[in-house]
């Protein structure tokens, strides 16, 4: 009887215990742990993203060149999706029947229940198509974003453009914070000024119904955050002299830079061909993309910063100049013979001073000096001598920016070549090759290379008389803001201010009586200074060149100006910076019949 006692006492335990164990569990539910609570509420939560409005580009006095327009995303949270009309979606938005499960599965593969773009950049006739049908579509929304718009076809090269962010880049660190179907500078001045255009994403929580009907936000907009635009970029940019470069360049092919001598500031920046730059907004933008990568002219090829394999040629002769003043082998009426019999030249008076040197071009008057500069006797071997000499001689010509990146706040910069004796090392072997090997770079060809950006800092440099300030596309940050840091610094050559004088006076006869004079100004009072050159092509005709800089009183502008496959510089880029120089300073061109020879092209035939 006692046993039968004990039994019935512990089922009853087991019962109590049982049920304890039951009702703390729920209480434990309903009352401690709110995480069932979160789950049902998130099923009637609709998470709506707030795009923020990229930041606008201006050109230095206002105009406006990069602005935003709307644009509508079709998204699609694929756990609402009931019964969908493949065949009918597919054509509202005119794509094939397989492209929109293609698209659903992509969906799902990113989240079941979280919403993912579906179908971008729907215009506003496709919106409003859409947008009617989309009842019969449950789990389907649209959604309203800005996309960039160009109320100016210029500066395509150095604007850039926006696109999708890449599965690549979302697994990248550097790129937290994005998500799948974000936009994101891809090139330029939207892929360098990234951080500062983008702002800030926000968000709107929807309450909406097990139809998918919206029944207002959810907790009053607790937790909703408002997006934040990104801010606002001052170029430096004159659109009227940008839009002005291209037209002269248009129907030809290389570049044009103009730099603020004083800051370092980008007044112009063309690589030609160019191309709209809204051809990369909108649906097409994939198939533009495409046909430029393909296109034989290069368009794509960002010349001003890339094209760093042309030799500078003749123009060079100037930094020889000022080198060999500043080691003391040369003063401006050192006068040397023009001995073809050393390298070639054409027919001038000989000899010359300095200023006849650079007046002519003076190949052997620069052979003679690049010898007294790398052959100095340092040692008693002759190899050893030309390459402690070529050493020195290289240090100073790189601190006028050459042989390396200038720092330009734009992207894939080049950094062009300057010769060293560990380059002949490589080539010849140590001590097996001397002056007669190199001989070549004396005028700017041989192992040299150099960018059209470079050369046009070039020109500031001798403009400011010993120092640039790294050139830059962008004034401000922010209607009131400045520069960032590194485009307020001055940087110094190692030659002596007093020695660019002498230089100077001879830039400015080149163009008064010699052969810049294509780019003269002297009857508007205006003495502009410069330098004709060729630079070397193996694939063809060579490109023609010509750098320059004006006043030559307190200087406004520096430029440099490549045409390719012109030949020589005198008759195209001479020109074409001349007119450049007077519409900047004047602006206005009084010289139509020159501007008529420019756009004629008829340079490109001259042999």
């Amino acid at each position: 009887m006692n046993y039968l006692e004990n039994r019935k006492y512990i089922i009853q335990a087991i019962f109590v215990v049982v049920g304890v164990v039951f009702a703390a569990r729920l209480f434990y539910i309903q009352v401690v742990d709110s995480s069932y609570k979160q789950a049902a509420e998130t099923n009637a939560i609709k998470t709506i993203i707030q795009y923020p409005f990229r930041g606008l580009i201006y050109d230095r006095n206002g105009q406006l060149l990069v602005q935003n327009t709307p644009v509508y995303d079709l998204m699609v949270i694929p756990k609402e999706v009931k019964q969908l009309d493949t065949l009918r979606l597919a054509q509202l938005l005119d794509i094939p029947p397989l492209e929109v499960r293609e698209r659903l599965q992509q969906a799902r593969t990113f989240s079941y229940v979280q919403p993912s773009i579906f179908y971008q950049k729907l215009g506003s006739e496709d919106f409003g198509r859409i947008q009617d049908n989309l009842i019969d579509f449950p789990g389907f929304y649209i959604n309203a974003r800005t996309a960039r718009g160009y109320p100016h076809q210029s500066l395509a090269h150095a604007l850039g453009y926006i696109a999708e962010i890449s599965p690549a880049q979302l697994e990248d660190t550097t790129y937290r914070g994005y998500r799948p179907g974000d936009y994101i500078g891809k090139s330029g001045i939207e892929l360098e000024y990234e951080k500062y255009l983008m702002g800030r994403r926000g968000v709107k929580y929807k309450m909406v119904n097990v139809r998918g009907v919206e029944k207002g936000s959810f907790k009053d907009g607790a937790y909703d955050t408002l997006a934040v635009a990104g801010r606002n970029l001052i170029s430096t940019i004159d659109l009227d002299l940008q839009a002005y470069g291209e037209y002269l360049m248009k129907g030809a092919k290389g570049s044009v830079i103009a730099i603020e001598p004083a800051t370092g500031e980008i007044l112009s920046y063309i690589s030609s061909p160019f191309y709209d730059p809204n051809q990369f907004t909108g649906k097409e933008y994939g198939k533009n993309y495409m046909a430029l990568q393909g296109d034989p002219d290069k368009t794509l090829f960002n010349r001003p910063v890339m094209a760093d394999r042309n030799p500078p040629g003749s123009i060079f002769k100037l930094a020889q100049a000022l080198i060999a003043m500043d080691m003391g082998l040369i003063t401006p009426n050192t006068r040397l013979v023009c001995n073809q019999a050393m390298v070639k030249c054409h027919p001038h008076p000989s000899p010359q001073d300095l200023y006849g040197a650079i007046r002519y071009s003076c190949n052997p008057y620069f052979y003679q000096v690049f010898r007294m500069m790398v052959n100095r006797g340092k040692s008693k071997n002759t190899f050893r001598d030309t390459s402690l000499g070529l050493a020195d001689w290289r240090e100073q010509v790189m601190s006028f920016g050459f042989g390396q990146k200038l720092g330009i706040d734009l992207p894939n910069e080049k950094k062009g070549i300057i010769a060293s004796p560990e380059l002949y090392d490589r080539v010849y072997g140590k001590d097996r090759w001397k002056f007669s090997t190199i001989y070549s770079l004396s005028i700017g060809q041989g192992e040299m290379g150099v960018t059209p950006l470079q050369m046009a800092n070039f020109m500031a440099i001798i403009a400011n008389k010993g120092f640039y300030v790294k050139p830059h596309i962008v004034k401000a940050i922010g209607e009131n803001g400045k520069p960032l840091p590194q485009y307020q610094k001055r940087h110094y050559t190692t030659v002596n201010p007093q020695y660019y004088d002498p230089v100077i006076e001879g830039m400015a006869s080149v163009v008064q009586a010699g052969t810049g004079r294509n780019a003269s100004l002297e009857k508007l009072g205006i003495t502009v200074c410069g330098k004709t050159g060729t630079a070397q092509n193996p694939q063809g005709k060579d490109h023609a060149v010509f750098v320059a800089f004006a006043p030559k009183e307190n200087p406004k502008i520096a430029i440099a100006v490549y045409v390719e496959n012109a030949g020589f510089g005198g008759q195209s880029a001479a020109p074409i910076a001349g007119l450049m120089i007077e519409k900047y300073l004047t602006d206005s061109v009084s010289r139509k019949n020159m501007e008529e020879w420019v756009l004629s092209r008829k340079y490109l035939n001259i042999k």
